[in-house]
């Protein structure tokens, strides 16, 4: 029984430890990792489980060995921030791999991609004509970014002469599940009464708002409880 209790200990210090370890090590480490990021997340995440589970070694050590690691990784990533050549050397660089529609098959090659793997690439971009590609390039994070011929390419509001407002502000979320978000309104200069107006205007009150938000365009949105809807998508007693 004591057994069962130290792994339930361990393991909860080892979850708050590695939380602990994983906010300072940034959110790059947590998305799409290059390859000292890999390196870092997998060992650490090995650490971790020696901590919860192997009640053989005693826990200072195994979190003296987690912290260790994290120091390193840690000191790593702010010399890659101040450093081009080392963040190049732990990190890699891109790779061009399609170059005017022609592809390299030497960098093909060195980094282990194979024509199925490249197909399988450009697919996953909506690409299935290999001709529409005028670059690619291979991220140290193993995504592939594409350049399409110009032919090819998304017409944007620009190329067509269409007149853009600027202007346009981030979300700001002014309710959620009845609860006014009152430092995001004093952030964006706006006040409760303002708030309370909208809602009057609206004949709503705070309570029957799940969700409310300012849109990038300035327009106010209200999702409030009570929606009615006819046509639940996943309502399991509504067979009949």
């Amino acid at each position: 029984m004591s057994d069962f209790i130290e792994i339930i200990v361990r393991t909860t210090c080892s979850f708050f430890l590695f939380m602990v370890i994983a906010f300072f090590l940034g959110k790059q480490a947590l998305s799409r990792m290059t390859l000292h990021h890999f390196i870092a997340t997998v060992t650490l995440g090995s650490i971790t489980a020696n901590l919860a589970f192997n009640i053989r070694n005693e826990a200072w050590q195994v979190a003296t060995a987690m912290i260790t690691f994290f120091c390193i990784a840690f000191a790593l990533s702010i010399i890659t921030l101040k450093s081009r050549k080392v963040r190049k050397w732990l990190s890699g660089k891109p790779t061009v791999i399609i170059e005017d529609g022609k592809i390299s098959e030497e960098n093909l090659r060195l980094n282990r991609y194979t024509l199925d793997t490249l197909n399988h690439a450009l697919r996953q971009k909506d690409i299935f004509d290999i001709q529409e590609v005028q670059y690619a390039v291979i991220e140290p994070n193993g995504e592939i970014s594409i350049l399409k011929h110009p032919p090819y390419r998304y017409v944007t509001k620009k190329d067509l002469n269409i007149f853009i407002k600027e202007g346009s502000h981030f979300p700001i979320e002014l309710i959620m599940e009845k609860k006014i978000l009152i430092n995001n309104l004093e952030n964006n200069g706006l006040t409760k009464d303002w708030l309370l107006s909208e809602l009057t205007k609206r004949g709503l009150t705070v309570t029957n708002v799940f969700y409310a938000v300012k849109g990038t365009n300035g327009q106010l949105y209200f999702d409030v409880y009570n929606d009615r809807l006819t046509s639940p998508i996943d309502n399991e007693t509504g067979h009949h």
